[in-house]
């Protein structure tokens, strides 16, 4: 009995040592919503009319030089659809034609360069 009861108690304690290190990856930095894109983190930061998306991994910055993508709002009937740019060392952005309502969806496809493309979906605060 002995025998069995160690190994299980030392994975036991292995594995939350994993859960603990993950457990905050996706908090959030720059005060906005986060998202996994699988491939990297993705958080979503809405100032107005402007949308700025900050690229990171496990905490540290994803280079966004090169990438690229399309950030598409849902707000109530209205649909926009902007391109998504380099803007920073590890941000993205793009300029809305209206300020999203609190509650709308935003679903943004980005491609970094390097990496696997990777999809998020947010809903605004």
């Amino acid at each position: 009995m002995k025998k069995l009861v160690f190994p299980f108690a030392l994975s036991l304690m292995l594995s939350a040592g994993q859960v603990w290190a993950h457990a905050d990856h996706l908090k959030p930095q720059f005060g906005g919503i986060t998202a996994d894109a699988d491939a990297f983190q993705v958080e979503l930061v809405s100032k107005g009319t402007q949308i700025i998306l900050y690229l990171s991994e496990h905490g540290a910055p994803v280079e966004s030089a090169g990438a690229s993508g399309k950030l598409i709002v849902l707000s109530g009937k209205n649909k926009e659809e902007v391109a998504l740019t380099p803007s920073g060392f590890q941000n993205l952005s793009a300029k809305l034609k209206n300020k999203p309502a609190r509650g709308s969806k935003a679903v943004a496809s980005i491609n970094v360069p390097g990496r696997e493309a990777g999809t998020v979906r947010f809903t605004l605060k």
